[in-house]
């Protein structure tokens, strides 16, 4: 019996989905270290300590996480080193990982010049901003109502720099300032024109 639950178990492990871990640290930026896991099925959490407490969880579009997972295929699942070894200033040492059941290969740089490896660099640092922005939203929602105004417009600017990836994560925090009326009036219709871009997929918020 035990014997046969060990094989299933191992051939669960065998079939499981893969996933891309990405970290990067950088001593002396904001934040100084940060890391995203990527699912197969676009599900990621971002977290700014290996032992944070309080990850965020978000998910990508179907077609974001094919591009993701497509472009990781491109740069052969990083089993390839990626380092340009041009001396460049310290960009932050980047950290990419694909883990599929038991199977792991990684590769670390400071700068590549690898087109695919850019691009796949460019979709986390967008993940990256998009948290940034909700961890600063969603700050100024709680504890700050006249600033609320500010987070919201540097959010639409990044929105409309199209810098950000998982933006249904958003909509209960716009929501809250649209209903309340103790936010300035300019924060609560900004937010509900955001919210009604979002909730209607378009590109830009008006």
């Amino acid at each position: 019996m035990r014997g046969a639950l060990f094989g299933l178990v191992f051939v669960a492990a065998a079939v499981a989905d893969p996933r891309i871990f990405y970290s990067k640290s950088f001593p002396g930026s904001h934040p100084a270290y940060l890391e995203i896991i990527l699912e197969r099925d676009g599900k990621a959490i971002y977290k700014e300590a290996p032992d944070d407490d309080q990850p965020i969880r978000f998910q990508l579009k179907k077609t974001e996480a094919d591009e993701i997972f497509a472009l990781a295929e491109k740069v052969e699942r990083f089993k390839r080193p990626l380092e340009s070894g041009l001396k460049v200033a310290n960009m932050g040492m980047k950290l990419f990982r694909w883990e599929e059941g038991a199977a792991k290969q990684e590769v670390k740089y400071n700068f590549t010049q690898d087109l695919d490896a850019q691009a796949l660099q460019d979709w986390f640092e967008k993940m990256t901003e998009t948290e940034q922005h909700f961890i600063a939203l969603e700050r100024s929602v709680k504890f700050d109502k006249l600033g609320a105004n500010k987070a919201i417009l540097q959010f639409q600017a990044a929105m409309e720099r199209n810098r950000l990836v998982g933006l249904d994560q958003f909509l209960p925090l716009l929501d809250r300032v649209v209903k309340n009326e103790s936010y300035l009036n300019m924060a609560r219709e900004r937010a509900g024109n955001i919210a009604e871009t979002i909730r209607n997929g378009k590109g830009k918020a008006e």
